[in-house]
């Protein structure tokens, strides 16, 4: 996982946030804390059901595809069998036998001909009973794999409704997950033609009385999926930037709140956030990250930055900006 770099050039004007307010308790963000992390077990115990019946299903299709490729040799076998057999019988027969000089091994051939084509015969019932009873099987898998698919999307959006419900708690004091052992995250939707839809502000968003892109909420589920707990706010009234169009948020460093430069522990959660956002730009749909002075777009890099009000909130010392495309 990639560090942040101290990188110069200053680049785009300053932004001013919003000091947030204080969190819930405690032991109000502990339990948001725990419901999120029971949904995310319930979430992969249902995602990995869901890929076991899957898996069986395509061994089953595997088994259904050979049994079908035996049938149709087997089928042709009989085939050639029948015009053999019909080109040696009755007068056809008696007269080969009769011009061959041994009739003995004549009609042991015979016998042995008769014999492959019953064996043969057997074996294609035997697979025509085998293939009825996997499309019965296949059939009931994928009722099986619809219903735990179903199962496995309320689980999903019931641990999105978790992380939401830790959003708007207000944080705990979780470190969160260093940056090379954060989980990837899950991509957002995207158009056919692999392009973002454009969207408007129409989600609520779980940590103010505003609203956000549902791209926006996803970034914002992810990370507090994947471990970044801590305070953030996303929406505000404004005349310029993505906070007042429900496409950014600040994931403040400290556990509860916006305050003064971070430092220590708190420093390490701001550099871990702003390089899993960094790391996850495209499949998030990251417009850009501010942290500590810098800026990353997926166009330059990281890059110094200065904020107009040289305060920590402007400097972007104590949370990391994000703005979504």
């Amino acid at each position: 996982m990639k560090r942040l770099l101290s990188l110069p050039v200053a680049a785009l004007a300053a932004v001013v946030f919003l000091i947030a307010p204080g969190s819930q308790s405690s032991a109000q963000d502990q339990g948001a804390s725990d419901a999120l992390s029971q949904a995310i077990e319930d979430y992969l115990n249902a995602q990995d059901e869901l890929a076991a019946l899957k898996l069986e299903q395509e061994e089953l299709e595997q088994e259904l595809a050979d049994s079908e490729a035996e049938v149709a040799e087997l089928q042709i076998e009989l085939e050639d069998y029948a015009y053999v057999a019909s080109t040696t019988s009755d007068v056809q027969s008696t007269a080969a036998l009769l011009a061959s000089g041994d009739p003995q091994n004549a009609i042991s051939a015979m016998t042995l001909l008769q014999f492959l084509g019953e064996s043969r015969a057997q074996r294609l019932n035997q697979l025509i009973t085998r293939l009825a009873e996997i499309e019965a099987t296949r059939q009931t898998l994928a009722d099986n794999i619809e219903e735990q698919a179903d199962t496995a999307s309320d689980m999903e959006a019931a641990r999105d409704a978790a992380a939401r419900e830790l959003a708007a708690s207000g944080g705990d004091d979780a470190v969160g997950p260093s940056a090379s052992d954060a989980p990837a995250a899950e991509p957002a939707p995207r158009n056919s033609d692999g392009t973002l839809p454009g969207e408007g502000c129409s989600e609520n968003d779980p940590t103010t009385s505003g609203c956000l892109t549902p791209r926006t909420l996803h970034a914002l589920e992810q990370a507090q999926i994947v471990g970044f707990t801590r305070y953030v706010a996303c929406y505000r009234v404004s005349s310029f930037g993505e906070h007042g169009k429900g496409r950014a948020c600040d994931f403040a460093a400290q556990p509860n709140g916006f305050g003064g430069d971070a430092g220590g522990g708190d420093y390490d959660y701001g550099q871990n956030l702003a390089a899993w956002f960094v790391e996850n730009a495209q499949e998030l749909g990251v417009q850009y990250v501010i942290w500590y002075r810098q800026i990353w777009m997926p166009s330059s890099g990281w890059k110094s930055y200065s904020g107009a009000g040289g305060d920590p909130s402007s400097d972007h010392t104590n949370h990391v900006h994000l703005s979504i495309r």
